[in-house]
């Protein structure tokens, strides 16, 4: 397969992609049409405007899976596929609404190139489970694409030291995560990315990931390293 899954998409002090639009213009066919999954936002045309308008001058044709009425024929006739950060929640249940999740996954898995951003990410793990989202609507299941066989958390953010606030820390919530579940997840910080091409993964962008795994202390990974063992990992889920 081929995915390019990014953390985030907007960084602060930049444009929409911005941070990571060489990689992402690299990633995606010359020429490309693009189909863009806009669905864990509400305002799904102002959503593909942006990302219309982010990729256009990179000679990229940026089409909406919800414009002309059937998202199945929108995804059939692209060369790749992008689905946006928002809510997962929203998101997946879109997908399954729409029959996007079973053809996505097919088509991913056949070569279509797959990019990810925040919630786009979530949904290339095997479940919702390590999402940050609130849960606004409920999906059938929280089965996603499975694209990789291991769980991400984007948007991954440090324990602060200073801070008084005494709720859960991200790393609290995955520890709790493995205590129920035996599956690597893999804690993407702001402005990084995985990369996955064949049987090859590997950490990419501006900063290290951080690999939770049951039973073991959490490991930095350092932008740059190789992460392809994981695509062979087995998840149990409720072990």
């Amino acid at each position: 397969m081929n995915l390019l899954l990014l953390s985030n998409s907007t960084q602060h002090g930049q444009g929409y992609l911005e941070h990571a639009l060489d990689t992402v213009t690299g990633f995606l066919p010359a020429g490309a049409r693009l189909a863009f999954v806009p669905y864990a936002l509400a305002d799904h045309d102002a959503y593909t405007a942006k990302v219309r308008g982010a990729l256009e001058g990179s000679g990229i044709e940026v089409r909406g899976v919800h414009e002309g009425g059937d998202p199945l024929a929108q995804l059939a006739a692209a060369d790749a596929v992008f689905i946006g950060g928002g809510n997962s929640f929203r998101l997946l249940g879109a997908l399954y609404r729409t029959g996007l999740r079973d053809a996505v996954a097919k088509a991913v898995r056949a070569g279509l190139p797959y990019m990810g951003a925040s919630a786009g990410t979530n949904m290339a793990a095997p479940t919702l489970r390590t999402t940050n989202d609130m849960p606004i609507v409920q999906p059938p299941s929280f089965e996603t694409l499975g694209l990789v066989p291991f769980q991400i958390n984007p948007h991954y953010l440090d324990p602060d030291p200073s801070s008084t606030h005494k709720g859960e820390t991200r790393e609290q919530r995955l520890t709790e995560f493995l205590e129920e579940n035996d599956v690597p997840v893999l804690g993407l910080r702001e402005g990084s990315w995985l990369r996955v091409a064949g049987e090859r993964a590997s950490v990419e962008g501006a900063h290290p990931a951080r690999l939770f795994r049951r039973g073991a202390e959490p490991r930095e990974l350092a932008a740059g390293s190789d992460v392809s063992e994981l695509l062979g990992v087995e998840a149990r889920f409720d072990a």
